[in-house]
């Protein structure tokens, strides 16, 4: 893990930007879709036993943490958050080449199977991911958000849909319109990239932009000359992993933005929030407020992120016995 950097990046700024935000009761859900007391009485439990399982699996690898929320985002991106990410079959979104990095399913297995034990064929997989994303940010000190139920799980994964995912390389003008594509907007776009404050990214992810960025033979520019020496020591192999926030990887703040200010966003597609000119105002503002500003819009955007469904694939859905298969398998 990298040191802390001797550049001071800690700088403090009294002034709170103004900035219209959302709040969590602007993305209530839909009446006839979910609702926050969907298990109250077919299961209970149900909570408690996520936080349960989550709590366990992160005291022994905290790095799952990072990889729940990881998961649920390529979950919701496709299909709306539908559990198809956890299907495990030939040519599912999870044999895909994009998902090749994906951590995770064993703990949303773990949940399944005692789910099952206390409410059969009640809770599905797609709640339970939603639910367990959220009580993995709690746990790594962000935000905790109250999250409404009903999800039914689709049963269709195909790899190449998993593909349309942003993988690191993407310019702004396309995440934009793949967030749009989602009803997130453009302040989503930059808060939830904000959960590269904690986490890690393959080198191959970014090996390029130490040495042929573009096709060019050369370093990307963007990148601060320090951190990209620190990098080229780190990143030998492109098996190696490296944390996505240089400065204070193990905790949840807004630091992340702070390092955009100082050409140390690690992905292309973290530095390019702050080159761009429709994105920067909003790392500027993030970076400057405190913390808490952060947490609550990164809460907001979670829960409009948890809250994408496409209505043909829930009235299609199920509710699925093991979460890396589809009812009828079995």
């Amino acid at each position: 893990m990298p040191a802390q950097n001797d550049q001071n990046y800690d700088q403090e700024d009294d002034h709170a930007p103004s900035m219209e935000i959302s709040t969590l009761l602007d993305n209530l859900p839909s009446d006839d879709l979910l609702s926050f007391g969907y298990y109250s009485k077919s299961c209970p439990k149900a909570e408690s036993i996520i936080n349960k399982h989550v709590t366990k699996w992160v005291e022994e690898d905290r790095t799952l943490a990072a990889s729940l929320l990881r998961l649920h985002f390529h979950d919701c991106a496709v299909h709306g958050c539908d559990g198809s990410i956890l299907l495990n079959h030939e040519g599912s979104e999870r044999t895909a080449e994009a998902s090749k990095s994906l951590r995770g399913f064993e703990v949303i297995d773990a949940i399944k199977a005692e789910m099952e034990k206390e409410c059969p064929r009640t809770v599905s997989c797609a709640d339970i991911l939603t639910a367990a994303s959220r009580d993995a940010t709690v746990l790594l000190g962000g935000p905790y958000w109250d999250v409404p139920y009903g999800r039914k799980d689709g049963k269709v994964s195909n790899d190449k849909d998993a593909e349309l995912v942003p993988m690191g390389r993407e310019n702004i003008t396309t995440l934009i319109e793949f967030y749009q594509s989602n009803g997130l907007n453009v302040l989503d776009l930059v808060v939830l990239s904000g959960a590269h404050t904690i986490g890690r990214a393959t080198c191959g992810s970014l090996q390029y932009r130490l040495y042929n960025n573009a096709g060019t033979g050369k370093q990307d520019e963007s990148l601060d000359y320090r951190y990209a020496n620190f990098l080229k020591r780190k990143c030998r192999w492109a098996s190696e992993y490296v944390d996505l926030d240089a400065t204070t990887p193990r905790t949840f703040d807004n630091v992340y933005y702070k390092n955009l200010q100082d050409k140390m966003g690690l992905l292309h597609t973290d530095q390019s929030l702050y080159s761009d000119s429709r994105t920067s105002p909003i790392v500027e503002a993030l970076a400057d407020a405190p913390s808490d500003f952060f947490s609550h819009q990164f809460a907001v955007s979670m829960a409009k992120l948890g809250n994408i469904l496409v209505p043909a694939v829930q009235d299609g859905g199920e509710i699925r016995t093991k979460c890396y298969s589809v009812n009828s398998n079995y």
